[in-house]
């Protein structure tokens, strides 16, 4: 799957079903402050990753990331150009 691909996936869900503003989806932006991720969307994004991109996210493996950017990183790292 294409960077491309991951991020419009990614922004479609975050405007879709966490109703974040679009302008506020930038690469930089952190999940917790700027987009307002609290704890119950991360286990709404967990569902949701799972269900279009094919595979679990671990916690362990999400306490690194704070920025949109790494939240893409790390999706790419589990299913980039298979």
């Amino acid at each position: 799957m294409e960077r491309k691909e991951i991020e419009d996936k990614v922004k479609e869900f975050l405007i879709d079903d966490l109703e974040i503003e679009e302008e506020k989806i930038v690469p930089e932006a952190k999940l917790k402050d700027d987009l307002g991720i609290d704890s119950l969307d991360y286990v709404d994004i967990v569902v949701i990753v799972e269900k279009k991109f094919g595979f679990k996210i671990k916690p362990e493996e999400m306490a690194n990331v704070v920025t949109l950017r790494q939240f893409c990183d790390y999706i790419e790292s589990k299913v980039g150009n298979k």
